[in-house]
């Protein structure tokens, strides 16, 4: 397999174009001027590991030159028929993919060759290799010199919503696309057309464009809505059998199987059975899909009133540096702690433990900061604002509470021992003649005090004395450094996810990182001359 030799020092034409590119696109300036250390030889190598030598087929381009342009690619937001065009026609495209000295215009690589490697990047992992090759290339620079790092590794986690690319539909509309799916492979599978096939099925309304439409009926007369819905599902019920009758083994198979799962799962999220038929389920089921298209979208919650359909994009960033050490994406349904091992994971594949962790109230539940308390590390969060006291009564702040010794100390002076986790039933016979207890409760005769405890009071009471300090909270702004990387990867992306499930959104995520962290070392090489000289450490 040919290796990328990009050549190192830049003609005159090249300087020329470098200086007018650098007024406005930056990164094609660094990416020339460094690419042979970004590709060095050992991460070339791995790169040439995704591909088997069969001795069949025609000679692949060489790995660093598509991977060079997937990055280029996700800079520019572009398709990837732009991108072929683009390494063809953009003299910025060849200077930086070596391609500039020939004088035919044809293209760096293909619009089929790219989507295969964006393939074999995804299921060798290397997108996770290339951005750690970016954390690599900063910690071997002198321009980024770790050494006048603080010592202790500070990082902080945040997340974002994603739009999913999927269509999102309701129960009608769902039901509907996942029939019309079936009835379009099952078509292809028997060679006939779809309205043929949806006649042979028994489900004409299948056929149309638009299954509101061809359903016809006043969706504000309930009842009508109602029959409406039961003539639909009679008519997926008779297409379920028609397929299992005449290709049972195809049913199986992808993409007809994965509709036909698709429809069954929307019948038993949005469909409960009534006598007489079913109808629109009452509430909504737990996991709901949302998109025929997409299987793994979701319904979200970023904020009481901000509510989204897709994903969450998670970001472990290197405050001090500025550097994106691990990303993650995950449906929008999901707690944001779930995020947390893989960030965790791949943050220890390149020897970064942080010693300060700064998140918000969303992760501290997580195994990260599990992690982090173990290693006798510090967490930066607020504290769960925990439930309002009564007007008039005393509140949980005014109780003093010994986490060491597990007590807790009522303002009239009782105390009461405390486990994790468990609400503490003070004394009744204390409480009753107690002079403050007007203030305390209002709890019927016979009844004490109750107080609940944390799972984490230790950490929660850390927290609340941080909050209560100036230092501590100009420590808890210190957070914002994250949300600058994810607000550059908003302006970058936008608000719509590019792909469709959790694993390629994954990918282009981590190649925006990437793309970051390159334009963080550019701005910090041109703030130390352009100098970008190796020192491993």
């Amino acid at each position: 397999m040919e290796r990328w030799k990009p050549e190192v020092k830049c003609s005159e034409r090249e300087e020329r174009l470098l200086k007018l590119a650098g007024r406005s696109r930056k990164l094609f300036v660094f990416l020339r001027e460094h690419r042979h250390e970004l590709f060095a030889e050992a991460f070339q190598a791995e790169l040439e590991a995704m591909y088997r030598d069969s001795g069949q087929g025609d000679e692949p381009q060489p790995p660093a030159l598509m991977c060079m342009g997937v990055l280029l690619q996700a800079y520019l937001q572009v398709s990837d028929a732009e991108a072929v065009r683009l390494s063809a026609t953009d003299r910025c495209w060849r200077l930086v993919l070596g391609t500039l000295a020939q004088d035919d215009d044809k293209p760096a690589f293909s619009q089929g060759g790219l989507q295969q490697f964006r393939q074999r990047l995804i299921r060798h992992d290397m997108d996770r290799r290339l951005l750690e090759r970016t954390v690599e290339l900063a910690k071997e620079t002198r321009a980024f010199d770790w050494k006048k790092l603080p010592k202790q590794l500070r990082v902080a986690v945040d997340s974002r919503p994603l739009e999913g690319a999927g269509r999102v539909e309701d129960t009608f509309n769902l039901l509907g696309h996942a029939g019309r799916k079936i009835a379009e492979c099952m078509a292809v599978a028997l060679e006939t057309t779809v309205e043929e096939g949806c006649a042979q099925a028994g489900a004409p309304l299948l056929a149309a464009s638009s299954i509101k439409a061809a359903l016809d009926v006043d969706w504000n007369d309930s009842e009508q809505k109602a029959e409406a819905l039961n003539r639909l599902c009679k008519q997926l019920d008779r297409l379920s059998a028609w397929v299992e009758k005449r290709r049972p083994k195809e049913s199986e198979e992808a993409p007809l199987g994965r509709y036909i799962e698709a429809l069954v799962q929307v019948k038993a999220q949005d469909l409960e059975p009534v006598p007489g038929g079913v109808r629109i389920r009452q509430g909504v089921a737990e996991d709901r899909r949302v998109s025929i298209e997409d299987a793994q979208m979701r319904h979200g919650r970023k904020s009481k009133s901000k509510r989204f359909n897709g994903f969450k994009q998670h970001l472990s960033t290197h405050l001090d540096s500025e550097l994106v050490l691990a990303c993650a994406v995950t449906p929008a349904n999901r707690p944001e702690e779930e995020a947390a091992p893989q960030l965790q994971a791949d943050m220890a594949r390149i020897g970064f433990e942080p010693d300060e962790l700064l998140i918000d109230r969303a992760y501290l539940n997580s195994t990260l900061v599990e992690h982090v308390v173990g290693r006798a590390g510090a967490i930066v969060c607020k504290p769960w604002k925990g439930a309002h006291g009564k007007p008039g009564l005393f509140g949980k702040r005014d109780f003093k509470i010994n986490v060491r010794d597990g007590t807790i100390t009522c303002p009239g002076g009782q105390v009461e021992t405390f486990e994790p986790g468990q609400v503490v039933q003070f004394e009744p016979e204390v409480c009753g003649p107690c002079p403050l207890r007007a203030q305390c409760t209002h709890a019927a005769t016979g009844r004490g005090r109750t107080v609940t405890m944390g799972e984490d009071e230790a950490l929660q009471k850390k927290l609340r004395s941080l909050q209560e300090t100036r230092t501590g909270r100009a420590k808890l702004r210190e957070r914002v450094g994250v949300e600058h990387r994810l607000a550059h990867l908003s302006n970058r992306q936008g608000p719509r996810a590019r792909y469709l499930g959790t694993r390629k959104n994954t990918f282009d995520l981590r190649r925006l990182c990437a793309v970051q962290n390159l334009e963080t070392l550019a701005r910090r090489s041109a703030a130390n001359g352009g100098a970008l000289t190796c020192s491993v450490l």
